[in-house]
């Protein structure tokens, strides 16, 4: 039995979720790739959102994966952590504002 739930191991067997379903994994891989590619956005910048976001979603493969593009393409470790804030103030705001709906309930309740 394995001690850790997530295997920094297991990031590299990513290419085979498509073994169970081969036809959505295909797909998934197509948009996947076509996503990172030059855009609007470039591939450089894309490298740092998704950094942000693996924070925000709490996805371990995807931070080890990321911090690796990032650094790899030129990011310093100033710019990757003001992202990590980015993606923590928009995760807090998010709990946050939900209060709003706390204290709408808690007004109607107290009528």
């Amino acid at each position: 039995m394995s001690k850790h739930y997530y295997e920094a191991a297991d990031l590299s067997k990513f290419g085979n979720i498509s073994d169970f379903q081969k036809t959505m994994g295909d797909k998934f891989f197509a948009w996947y790739g076509e996503v990172y590619k030059d855009g609007a956005l470039s591939a450089r910048e894309k490298s740092l959102i998704a950094l942000a976001v693996a924070h925000a979603v709490q996805c371990p493969y995807c931070i080890d994966a990321y911090s690796t593009d990032a650094v790899e393409k030129g990011y310093s470790e100033a710019q990757m952590m003001e992202a990590v804030h980015v993606a923590a103030s928009i995760r807090g705001g998010a709990s946050l504002v939900h209060g709003v709906q706390m204290m709408n309930k808690v007004k109607e309740i107290s009528m």
